[in-house]
């Protein structure tokens, strides 16, 4: 079975209750969720595409329009995704079709592929993705379900597994659970924000900040540089010092070109090189990072300094004031911070799943990650 032979359901109900605003229009670099997904849509041969809302709207009738979406509303307001893929299935005219939610930035319909090709030769009524748990709203339905989803609604049930566990079904396993990220909440809103940036960069960026010095940050990094490198993955460390520093022996052959009056000397040995270049002004952390060569990852340490995305520490000194490219904090006391996910300061196996995720998809596939 190909794309050419199924129908696409985007399901976008549209109450986003725990967002506390409509998470279909979060935007990144100018472009909503809503969009980001019907533009992938639009560049596969679907047989057709339809938009399954709670209630149309301007906005989303030009989206619709704009992507070649039939918009679908729901009969019923208020039964969630139930309803709108019932809704959805009774209006197509192939076989299956693929459920998607709306709220997913990192899915990759062609990376679904796996579901399509696992329907061939059987009478699977539901295909569904499974990566430590099933995903129902990035699955493959079949059309006969419409009728099975009706009753239930009618019966009160809106759970859509109720409905698939009482039907033929197959799981494929998945080994990147990001691919099904969804942005519920504010604070996931800022994960995917700052996997966002990576997912643009030649090599991803990570910065580790807190708000005084003597927080731990150079330790924190030191626990996370062994699992990271277990996993295979080659990180560099840039870090912003306020007190200066010099690398240079009395006497040293660069030491001697430097009192000369080099404004910068590069040393070479067949194990690796550094480059040492006064400058008058502090040089942007960011630049440093990218002239970094064979790594995958960067890391910059840096009190006030560094980018997006920026993993906070806090160990109940100063002022924990996150800003608004922090996409995580990670704290010696519960703070009950409102809208980033906080953990706690020693758990370095969360840091290291936090910092692979915010590396970006595409990055870790290049390297053959198993995730």
């Amino acid at each position: 079975m190909e794309f050419s032979d199924v129908s696409l359901l985007i399901i976008a109900g549209g109450k986003s209750s725990r967002m506390g605003r409509d998470k279909r229009f979060l935007s990144y670099g100018g472009e909503g969720l809503l969009e980001r997904l019907a533009r992938k849509a639009a560049a596969l041969p679907l047989a057709a595409r339809f938009l399954c809302v709670e209630e149309s709207s301007p906005a989303l009738q030009e989206i619709a329009e704009r992507y070649g979406l039939t918009l679908v509303e729901d009969g019923v307001q208020g039964r969630g995704p139930m309803e709108g893929v019932t809704r959805g299935l009774s209006r197509i005219k192939t076989d299956y079709a693929l459920a998607i939610s709306c709220d997913m930035p990192f899915l990759e319909l062609e990376e679904l592929r796996p579901l399509l090709k696992a329907v061939e030769g059987n009478d699977f009524q539901v295909i569904l993705p499974r990566t430590g748990r099933r995903q129902p709203l990035a699955a493959l339905y079949h059309r006969a379900l419409a009728d099975h989803f009706a009753a239930a609604l009618k019966e009160g049930e809106r759970k859509l597994g109720k409905v698939i566990d009482a039907v033929p079904h197959e799981f494929v396993d998945f080994p990147d659970d990001a691919l099904f990220f969804n942005v519920n909440t504010a604070a996931d809103w800022r994960l995917a924000c700052g996997r966002l940036v990576n997912e643009q960069r030649p090599t991803p960026l990570v910065t580790i900040s807190a708000p005084v010095s003597n927080t731990g940050k150079t330790t924190f990094i030191e626990r996370v540089l062994p699992k990271l490198s277990e996993m295979g993955i080659r990180t560099g460390v840039v870090k912003g010092d306020c007190h200066g520093y010099d690398v240079d022996e009395e006497g040293k052959d660069s030491w001697r070109f430097k009192a000369a009056g080099a404004a910068g000397v590069a040393v070479v040995s067949p194990h690796g090189y550094f480059i040492e270049q006064r400058t008058e002004t502090r040089a942007d952390l960011v630049a440093i990072a990218a002239r970094l060569t064979d790594v995958d990852l960067v890391l910059i340490e840096s009190r006030r300094h560094g980018t997006a995305p920026r993993i906070e520490l806090y160990r109940d000194r100063g002022e924990l004031a996150l800003q608004e490219d922090t996409a995580a904090c990670f704290t010696k006391t519960k703070q009950d911070v409102k809208d980033v996910n906080e953990y706690p300061l020693d758990d370095s196996d969360t840091a290291v799943r936090i910092i692979t995720f915010l590396m970006g998809h595409q990055k870790k596939k290049r390297i053959g990650l198993p995730f």
